[in-house]
């Protein structure tokens, strides 16, 4: 079993989208993400990785990346119902 961090009850979730110049999948993932963040409130930090070396090497091919509360959850596309889910622990 893993050792994962869960958030206190009515605490805001952090969700960091990794993106990259060029990436054509970062576009529509991005907006997708707003769109449910219009729906569930959670912190937004949207990290460029062009030009950072260890960004690219840890990140480059699985753009884009979205991470909940640090943790890895989609890759290449993001399902507007499932992050709505694991953001808040129900289905919408």
């Amino acid at each position: 079993m893993s050792p994962r961090r869960r958030p206190r009850e009515g605490s805001i979730r952090k969700v960091t989208l990794y993106t990259a110049q060029g990436c054509s999948l970062c576009g529509p993932v991005r907006r997708r993400v707003e769109a449910v963040r219009a729906e569930v409130p959670f912190e937004l930090e949207e990290v460029d990785i062009t030009g950072d070396p260890e960004l690219e090497r840890r990140y480059r091919e699985w753009l884009p990346v979205v991470e909940i509360d640090g943790e890895r959850a989609f890759v290449y596309r993001v399902d507007e119902r499932e992050l709505r889910m694991r953001l808040v622990g129900s289905p919408a």
